[in-house]
């Protein structure tokens, strides 16, 4: 890998937008207000953004590229690789896939647990983004335990979520049992012998949580639903909120200094598909700390400039809640910001329409990964080694 000079454009900088230039040189930034020097990469950036590459701590649209319809499957590998590409085209450097592994069959089950943790760890030295593991354990999946501590004794997961989709309405039966492949009466059949050991559940998140906590891994709490519920969480160390139902309990956890998560589609969309919390409404009042793709890749670039153009946070702020916010929250002390000596994450960005930004270039960890458009490059005399395929 050999230089990268990203020359004049609007840069964020210390939670301010400045026009200046930036040089990087192997994975790293090495200066800014940079002189070109005998850089191998020469990035005209000009009348564009250039901003922090975006973390996702929370995204899920990897499913659809493995089960693009109820009962059509594709190879794990072809919809990770495939989920790479889309992640980075929207400026995300950084993915923690957010993998459920469920008491059901099918696309969350165990066998497909343990299939992306192995081919997410085969495949990573070939993806362009950072991609990360992200449980999301089912609490009632109780047979998952020792497996899943395991797991965590090994380092193998990044992030840890507890989420509890037990209760499921009548209404959304019909669509587990099209993701499942199950009659509607096993599905009841599967719901009844997952209520009916409730009673198991606090021991059993009791020791996951211990085992994430000697292992120093970062845990989430899923939908909490009242302070109280918070609160038990936050106990075991779950110290990251993920998507509270209501204002009260993210009032609780801001209170008590607790990352709070939100999905970027909720502001783009302009609130949630469940009818819950609207994110705006919560970023406005500050309880909102973190932005996640959640089911849509391109969500949370949009959002970030969605928040700057209905005059809710300047763009600078909105930029916080999906780079340097969620590497805090996942205790990633090397990026999220253009810092002398962090990753070089960087991603150029086209905002004449402020409200369809559009990347022009991805930088990821050093390397090229993404660009759109070729005028803006001054010159290239780069190994091959500088510039990955997109």
């Amino acid at each position: 890998m050999t230089d990268i000079f990203i020359e004049g454009g609007r840069t964020l900088v210390d939670g301010a937008l400045v026009e200046t230039s930036l040089r990087s040189a192997g994975r790293d930034i090495v200066a800014l207000d940079a002189e070109p020097g005998r850089a191998a990469l020469h990035i005209n950036a000009g009348g564009l953004l250039v901003l922090p590459g975006i973390i996702d701590l929370h995204g899920d649209a990897f499913e659809r590229q493995m089960m693009p319809r109820p009962g059509v499957d594709f190879p794990t590998d072809v919809a990770l690789v495939d989920s790479d590409r889309q992640a980075i085209a929207n400026g995300i450097t950084t993915v923690f896939h957010g993998t459920t592994w469920s008491w059901e069959p099918g696309l969350r089950s165990a066998d497909n647990a343990r299939k992306l943790l192995d081919t997410i760890e085969a495949l990573r030295p070939q993806l362009a983004a950072d991609t990360r593991f992200h449980l999301r354990h089912e609490t009632h999946n109780l047979e998952a335990e020792a497996e899943i501590i395991q797991w965590l004794t090994e380092g193998r997961i990044d992030l840890f979520a507890f989420n509890d989709h037990s209760n499921v309405k009548p209404k959304k039966r019909n669509q587990l049992a099209e993701r499942t492949g199950l009659s509607l009466e096993a599905v009841n059949d599967m719901l009844d012998r997952v209520v009916a050991r409730r009673p198991e559940v606090p021991a059993s998140i009791a020791r996951l949580a211990s085992a994430a906590r000697a292992a120093d891994i970062r845990m989430l709490s899923h939908d909490d639903n009242s302070p109280a519920m918070r609160q038990e969480f936050r106990a075991l160390g779950a110290t990251i909120a993920e998507f509270p139902v209501n204002e009260e309990t993210a009032r609780d956890a801001a209170a008590a200094g607790d990352f709070i998560v939100f999905g970027a589609p909720n502001v783009v969309r302009g609130g949630s598909h469940t009818g819950w919390t609207k994110a705006s409404d919560m970023i406005a009042q500050g309880l909102c700390s973190v932005l996640a793709s959640d089911y849509y890749y391109p969500a949370q670039l949009l959002a970030a400039f969605r928040l700057a153009a209905d005059g809710i946070l300047p763009l600078a702020k909105a930029w916080d809640l999906i780079s340097s916010a969620p590497a805090r929250a996942a205790g990633l002390a090397d990026r999220g910001a253009l810092v002398a000596g962090r990753r070089a994450d960087i991603i150029v960005v086209d905002d004449k329409m402020p409200l369809r930004p559009r990347i022009v270039a991805v930088i990821a960890a050093g390397r090229l990964v993404h660009l759109a458009d070729a005028s803006c490059l001054v010159h290239s005399f780069a190994p091959r080694k500088t510039v990955a395929a997109a």
